[in-house]
């Protein structure tokens, strides 16, 4: 049976002191710590590179989930890779062929994720599953934290369950109430940025996500 994760979003944390702010969601309960990268060329806005990653390592043990919303991914697998990553998720709608990829983030012993946009298909990427650790369904369009759900992206989760076994991860607009929804669907890590790191109470905030509050 797999695990319920919850991965928050470092996106929503305090910057001006990210080191703390890992240390107590990891104390609050936390399974991973997800790190969004963003180039401004696959999704309209920057965000962290390697050099993130790398300073955040020695802060933490949980796994950090690291999320590449990038046009070239396969430039910045061996850095992200070395910088200490441990998942490294790149998005199926990239021009470069996306077993190229998974072929390299597996060369450097990281596991391996595949995200896919609200818009598209999982027939998509149904030839791939067999390769890869996890899928990230996004639940919202990249590019920005602080969107809303989009419920319709559900039927999309429960259909991938039943042809994929492994982690299957959710990221955007979760809160407590649609939280449940995906779980049901078939989804069992969930990314939250603004509901957790926006709560007053991280460990109360990371319960909700898991239904037991």
């Amino acid at each position: 049976m797999l695990k319920n994760i919850v991965a928050p979003s470092i996106l929503s944390a305090d910057f001006s002191k990210l080191g703390q702010e890992i240390k107590d969601i990891e104390k609050a309960g936390a399974d991973w710590i997800h790190v969004d990268v963003m180039d401004g060329h696959f999704v309209p806005n920057i965000t962290v590179g390697p050099a993130v990653v790398r300073s955040i390592r020695p802060v933490t043990k949980l796994t950090l989930d690291v999320h590449l919303m990038i046009k070239s991914p396969e430039k910045y697998i061996e850095s992200f890779a070395k910088a200490g990553s441990d998942i490294i998720t790149f998005h199926s709608e990239i021009e470069e062929d996306p077993k190229e990829v998974i072929r390299l983030i597996k060369y450097y012993k990281k596991k391996a994720g595949i995200s896919i946009k609200p818009g598209t298909d999982i027939g998509s990427i149904e030839k791939i599953l067999p390769m890869v650790d996890m899928v990230l369904v996004m639940t919202v369009e990249p590019g920005f934290g602080g969107q809303s759900f989009m419920s319709g992206c559900l039927p999309k989760i429960e259909n991938l369950r039943r042809i994929f076994k492994k982690d299957i991860e959710i990221d955007g607009g979760i809160n407590e109430e649609n939280s449940r929804d995906c779980r049901s669907s078939g989804a069992n890590a969930l990314v939250a940025g603004s509901f957790v790191f926006g709560a007053k109470d991280y460990s109360i905030a990371i319960k909700k996500l898991r239904g037991g509050v």
